[in-house]
């Protein structure tokens, strides 16, 4: 497929997992695309990589620049930088709620707000966000990182009211547990890592985690020119957790 054939794609926490995936689709459908990263080491051509800690504006504000410098411009921003948190109210510190709500949500402020002048001279411009399923459904022991994707979730339909009439399409997807590195570590960690991980597969109608690739092909229709009428959408890639809900096996 040639459908992103001139267009240039900017993708945050593009190094690994649902990012690294989604920038290697979007390059080979015909996209140039550039990685943000804090550690980018690991990208290679034909992706082009830049540093970058989405906690800090004067950082971002910068390799968004040498990242439009390089690619020409940019058609399409990815917001997928982000990262985890585990428990209830009561489990996470002041300073961690800072944290993650300063990657999971400021993240998406100051890289859209640091994309926005390119995407307005661009004929093809659209934003999608890495939301999650936790934005819309109660999961236990995800209280911090639920409300992060809660506020992703919202922040999508303000960002795509607020530039529609500049040709802004703004849209979210919202995956299940996806088999990334960073759920990995959460596994390994876990008192009993094989029980955690039959949990999760069972927690999704499917019965098996979410690809990468399955997330990245929802950001690729998000992003592409054949969505055009498509802003202001969550798409939900997560084994039918949001709206199903099945009977127990054999009943």
């Amino acid at each position: 497929m040639s459908d992103f054939d001139g267009l240039r794609a900017l993708v945050t926490g593009g190094a690994s997992g649902i990012g690294r995936a989604t920038a290697g689709l979007l390059a080979g459908r015909g996209a140039r695309v550039a990685v943000l990263d804090l550690d980018p080491s690991a990208v290679d051509e034909p992706l082009y990589a830049f540093r970058a800690d989405v906690t800090d504006d004067v950082l971002v504000r910068t390799a968004v620049e040498a990242a439009a410098d390089a690619l020409g411009g940019v058609d399409i921003l990815v917001n997928n930088a982000g990262i985890g948190a585990q428990g209830t109210v009561e489990d996470n510190d002041d300073a961690e709620w800072h944290r993650v709500l300063d990657v999971n949500v400021l993240g998406i402020v100051r890289t859209t707000r640091a994309a926005l002048p390119h995407l307005r001279v661009s004929d093809h411009a659209a934003v999608v966000n890495t939301c999650s399923i936790a934005a819309t459904a109660g999961l236990p022991q995800r209280a911090l990182y639920s409300a992060s994707k809660g506020a992703v979730l919202s922040l999508t339909l303000a960002m795509a009211a607020d530039h529609i009439r500049e040709g802004i399409r703004v849209n979210c997807v919202n995956p299940g547990t996806v088999d990334t590195p960073w759920v990995g570590r959460l596994l390994d960690s876990a008192p009993d890592p094989a029980a955690e991980r039959a949990a999760l597969r069972a927690r999704q109608p499917t019965g098996r985690l979410v690809t990468a690739a399955e997330v990245a092909a929802a950001i690729a229709y998000l992003a592409g020119p054949h969505s055009g009428a498509t802003t202001g959408t969550s798409l939900a890639v997560d084994g039918g957790m949001q709206g199903l809900r099945l009977r127990p096996a054999g009943r």
